[in-house]
């Protein structure tokens, strides 16, 4: 009976109980609540598999529920369970193979009793609040292959009382607060995320030679890599995030993943990767690290990420790279990379590149748009199914344990740093900043469709921004800051709906500001330090300005675009003043009117100017044969001048 997905509330019933002949019960991913202590749980003889997963269920766990003869798998994780992890003293069910208690509120230390479970292989005790663990009883169970204690506050302890006649370490070999070394037959161990305080044993490697997956990350350890970690054969090896110090052991370049980053790691990156490497993933991120980039790294042809940011390696710019056609993160930011990244000699393609991260380096001359147009999975539509970049693998062949192994790096978004710790495939970024790039910005950027983030601050780029950055739709933040850039910003821009950090200060950009309910949001502070560059956020349009600021000498061509702003005021005062002289011309006693008010108005001002017009008009009105004077009527004329003249009889 498949009950998950249900949306079902309350507590459950006590009947379910009378379900006897159940063999598979699934109740899981509802919002069921309340305690299941009262319910006959060891009734149900015949269930084989109980799903009780992802609900609101609290108390304690009930012993029942082990009494379930047949029962081989328990999932009660992401609830809100509380108390301690029940005793299996006086339990009979040896079937179990999986227990799943993670994600709950668990305390108190792991009972010894958990391993007289002969037959289960799988248990999972991470992200409560368990807080001891007794090694000796790890040893109980032979075939325990899985084991998850990660996220809790763990501090070991040996409760054995001969362990000075086993071929256990000697107890005090095991101090409270070191990590414990067990379970010589698991595929699975992770430790990540405890309260260690002790260093990697020496002997590790008499422990993990059959050991699929291994982290130890987060846990405050400090001191060397052992050598003996060399034995280790599998796949993953997560050591990140610790004090770690000394050089990298040469051995480790034969793993699948190999993540080292956030330590104090020194010397070179060893040069040893072999013909066959079968390496995915290489973060050795925010350590100390010197010297060259490794040759040997070619190699690995199925590489998909490459974090090595944030340490001291000094070489150009690693070309041999760009033949690794999985390769899908590059992060090379804070080291101390020099010269060109134009690579001529080198025809290979990064068609599945989606971060790229170049930052703070002393990288150098011009970008070519031919080598960006390879770097295919950046002009996707963006219709990709957003999955974690990572893999998954199947250790002890076939034992139907999955197990997910996902990417995290660090990078940078709308001016602020940020870690992702699972990276989705479909998440896009180019970081190029504070470096000494030149020359145009390549059109061809514009192509990249599916990309986020965009940074080319402080470097020296030059020329107009590429009005096929309006194609980048998907672009969330744009950073163009301290460069030479120049022209006007296209008005393609308007577009960019998903826009939500721009900077574009400290450059010699002119003209308008794009009018947008986009451009609206952005401060001031993202378009200053440009002189030419004019209207809100930077300044207030005002109706009396009839052009924009004026420009020094040094500025660049403004470009042709018609300001339509400027363009309907002057269109507005030429009209207003055509109507105005085409009354005067056409019609007689709107000229009368006018004239007459004109006439009294002047006077008013210069009062004895009527005297001196009085006379001139006399004497002017005497060399004008043609003008005709009728008797008692009042009228202009209009002489070969031009000038109306009023003769009153």
């Amino acid at each position: 009976m498949d009950l998950s997905v249900c949306s079902f509330s309350g507590s459950i019933p006590k009947s379910v109980a009378n379900l006897t002949q159940l063999v598979s019960l699934s109740m899981s991913s509802n919002r069921f609540d309340g305690s299941i202590a009262s319910i006959q749980w060891k009734n149900l003889v015949n269930l084989n598999f109980f799903m009780l997963d992802s609900n609101l269920l609290s108390g304690t766990i009930p012993l029942s529920l082990f009494s379930i003869p047949l029962l081989s798998r328990l999932v009660l994780s992401d609830n809100q369970f509380s108390g301690q992890v029940p005793e299996f003293a006086n339990i009979s069910s040896y079937l179990l193979e999986t227990l799943d208690l993670s994600g709950n509120n668990l305390v108190g230390s792991i009972p010894i009793s958990i391993f007289n479970l002969r037959g289960h292989s799988q248990l999972y005790l991470s992200s409560n609040n368990l807080s001891g663990f007794p090694f000796s009883g790890i040893q109980q169970s032979r075939n325990l292959s899985f084991l998850d204690l990660s996220h809790n506050s763990l501090l070991f302890n040996d409760d054995s009382t001969n362990s000075s006649h086993s071929s256990l370490p000697q107890v005090q070999d095991l101090l409270q607060g070191q990590i414990p070394i067990f379970l010589p037959f698991a595929n699975y161990l992770d430790y990540s995320k405890n309260n260690f305080t002790s260093s990697i044993p020496t002997d590790i490697g008499n422990y993990i030679s059959s050991t699929a997956y291994l982290s130890l990350s987060s846990s405050n350890l400090h001191g060397i890599i052992p050598s003996s970690i060399c034995n280790a054969s599998g796949l993953v090896l997560d050591l990140s995030n610790n004090s770690l110090s000394g050089i990298i052991p040469e051995c480790l370049t034969q793993l699948s993943v190999l993540d080292l980053g956030r330590n104090n790691l020194t010397g070179t990156i060893p040069d040893k990767f072999l013909e066959q490497c079968s390496l995915k993933t290489l973060d050795l991120s925010r350590n100390q690290i010197e010297g060259q980039f490794p040759r040997s790294l070619v190699n690995c042809t199925q590489l998909e990420v490459l974090s090595l940011g944030n340490n001291q390696i000094t070489d150009t710019f690693p070309c041999l790279v760009k033949n690794i056609s999985t390769l899908r993160v590059l992060v090379l930011r804070s080291n101390k990379f020099y010269g060109q990244i134009e690579c001529p000699g080198t025809n290979g393609t990064w068609p599945m590149l989606q971060i790229i991260d170049l930052a703070h380096n002393n990288l150098s001359g011009e970008i070519t748009g031919t080598s960006l147009t390879t770097w295919q999975a950046m002009m996707a539509n963006g219709d990709d199914t957003p999955i974690d970049l990572g893999f998954s693998f199947q250790p002890g062949g076939g034992s139907g344990l999955d197990i997910y192994y996902g990417d995290a790096i660090t990078t940078t978004s709308k001016g602020l740093e940020m870690d992702l710790v699972k990276i989705l495939t479909v998440f896009t970024s180019i970081d190029f900043s504070s470096n000494k790039f030149s020359g145009s910005i390549p059109k061809e950027m514009g192509e990249f469709k599916a990309l986020y983030v965009l940074n080319l601050s402080s470097n020296s780029f030059t020329g107009e921004i590429p009005s096929s950055f309006g194609n980048m739709r998907q672009l969330e933040s744009l950073d163009l800051s301290k460069n030479n850039l120049n022209g006007q910003i296209p008005s393609e821009f308007a577009g960019l709906n998903f826009l939500s950090y721009l900077n574009l200060s400290d450059n010699e950009l002119v003209g308008r500001i794009p009018t947008s309910t986009q451009f609206s949001t952005f401060p001031k502070a993202a378009f200053v330090g440009n002189e030419g560059l004019w209207g809100p956020p930077l300044t207030e349009d005002n109706i009396t300005t009839l052009s924009p600021p004026a420009l020094s000498e040094s500025s660049p061509n403004p470009g042709h675009d018609i300001d339509w702003n400027i363009i309907s005021v002057e269109i507005g005062y030429t009209f207003g003043f055509g109507i105005a002289i085409g009354s005067l011309m056409f019609c007689k006693r709107w000229r009368e009117w006018y004239y007459r008010s004109m006439y009294k108005i002047v006077l008013k001002i210069f009062p004895r100017l009527e005297q001196r017009i009085g006379i001139q008009r006399r004497q002017f009105m005497e060399k004008l044969p043609h003008v005709h004077i009728k008797g008692e009527h009042e009228e202009e004329e209009e002489n070969m001048t031009g000038i109306s003249i009023k003769l009153t009889n």
